[in-house]
C-alpha cells in the first residue's frame, strides 16, 4: 500500500514537472503545437496592446506627477515668503523685499512698530528682519509673530572690531552691513525671480516712509532712485534730474561719489542680485561708499537710474531718528528701591 502511494505521488510528480516544462517551451518559443500557434500568436498580440496601453497610462501619469511636483517646488519656493500670516500674494505682481537690520536698544520695538505699521498698507510684500545679535531676541521673536506681516526672522552678531561703541558718533563706522548681506543671501537661496519677480529695497527702522514710494519702486527695472529728507545735514538729498535722466547729486559732502545718495534712496531689481551672486556690502570700503559699492558692482551708471518721486522732486523718505531716551529715573530707583520697573513688560 505504501509502495503504489508512493508511485502515484511520483507520477504526479512527474507529471507537475513535464506541465511546467511544456509550458516554458511554449512561452519562449522553443516547441509550439501547429494547433497551438494561432492562439499562442492571438495571445501575444492581446499582451502587446495591453502593455502598450498600460505604457501610455505610465508615461501620462509620469506627466501628471511632474506637473504636481512642479506645483509642490512652487508652494515650497513661496511658502516662506508668504511668512506665518499667510498673506496672499498676487503672482502678477512684483514682490517689494524690504531688509531691515535692527539691533537692541531702548527704542526697538517703537522703531519697528511704527514701521510694520505702514508696511501693512503694502500688497505683495515681505519683511526680511536681521537682528544684529548672536541670537534672535524674544522681544523681536514675539513682535515679528504678532505684527501681521509676512517676514523672515534672522541673526547674524557684528564683530566687535567693526561695531560702533556706545560713544562713537554714527558715521565712524558702517552700520548693518552684516546684517544686510544676510538678507541678500537669504533672497539668492530661496527666491527664484524667473517665477515672481521683485524689487530689494534696504529699509531701516529708524526711518518714516510714504507709502507712495513703494507704489513707485514696484515697478523698478534696473535702480530707481529718488530724494531723501533730513539726511547728510540737510534738508534732503537727491539725484539731480534732467530730460528725465539722472545727471548728478545734490548733496554737500563728497558729491563727487559714483552715487552721491542715501540707503533709503534706491531700489533695485531682484533679477540683478542673481545676475551678480557675488555683489555685496563692505565693512571696509570708505565712509559713504556703501552705495557705491553695490551699484557699481552690478555695473550701474547713471543712464540706468529710473527717477521716481515726480522727477526726484518730491520727498516720500525721511531719515528720521528716534531719540534715545533718557532713562535716569530707572537709575534712581534701582539706587533706592533695589530695582526699576518690570523688566517682564515689553517696551
Amino acid at each position: 500500500m505504501y509502495l503504489m502511494r508512493s508511485a502515484r505521488i511520483w507520477y504526479l510528480y512527474f507529471g507537475v514537472i513535464l506541465m511546467v516544462f511544456m509550458c516554458f517551451m511554449v512561452n519562449f518559443g522553443v516547441w509550439c503545437p501547429n494547433e497551438n500557434e494561432q492562439k499562442l500568436e492571438n495571445l501575444l498580440a492581446r499582451y502587446r496592446d495591453q502593455i502598450k496601453e498600460k505604457d501610455k497610462e505610465v508615461r501620462e501619469a509620469g506627466d501628471k506627477l511632474r506637473t504636481s511636483e512642479k506645483k509642490i517646488q512652487d508652494l515650497i519656493l513661496n511658502l516662506e515668503v508668504r511668512g506665518k500670516n499667510n498673506r496672499v500674494f498676487d503672482q502678477s505682481m512684483p514682490v517689494i523685499y524690504a531688509i531691515t537690520p535692527t539691533y537692541n536698544r531702548s527704542e526697538q520695538k517703537a522703531e519697528l512698530t511704527r514701521l510694520s505699521q505702514t508696511f501693512l498698507h503694502l500688497p505683495n510684500f515681505h519683511w526680511i528682519v536681521i537682528e544684529d545679535s548672536a541670537l534672535r531676541t524674544k522681544l523681536v521673536t514675539n513682535f515679528l509673530n504678532l505684527c501681521g506681516l509676512s517676514y523672515t526672522h534672522l541673526n547674524i552678531l557684528t564683530p566687535k572690531e567693526v561695531k560702533l561703541k556706545l560713544d562713537d558718533p554714527n558715521w565712524l563706522k558702517p552700520r548693518g552691513v552684516l546684517q544686510r548681506n544676510m538678507g541678500l543671501s537669504w533672497l539668492r537661496k530661496n527666491l527664484n525671480p524667473e517665477k515672481q519677480p521683485g524689487v530689494v529695497y534696504f529699509a531701516d527702522d529708524d526711518n518714516t516712509y510714504d507709502l507712495k514710494i513703494f507704489a513707485e519702486m514696484r515697478q523698478t527695472q534696473k535702480v530707481s532712485v529718488w530724494p531723501v529728507g533730513l539726511v547728510g545735514s540737510l534738508r534732503y538729498e537727491s539725484p539731480v534730474v534732467k530730460n528725465g535722466k539722472v545727471t548728478g547729486w545734490f548733496t554737500y559732502w563728497k558729491p563727487d561719489r559714483p552715487f552721491a545718495m542715501d540707503m533709503a534712496g534706491f531700489a533695485v531689481n531682484l533679477q540683478l542680485f542673481f545676475q551678480y551672486p557675488e555683489v555685496e556690502f563692505s565693512n571696509y570700503v570708505k565712509r559713504g561708499y556703501q552705495e557705491s559699492t553695490i551699484l557699481s558692482g552690478m555695473k550701474i551708471t547713471l543712464d540706468d537710474l529710473e527717477p521716481l518721486a515726480d522727477h526726484c522732486t518730491k520727498v516720500l523718505v525721511w531719515h528720521t531718528r528716534t531719540e534715545t531716551p533718557k532713562l535716569k529715573n530707572e537709575d534712581r530707583l534701582n539706587r533706592k528701591f533695589g530695582h526699576g520697573s518690570d523688566p517682564n513688560v515689553e517696551v
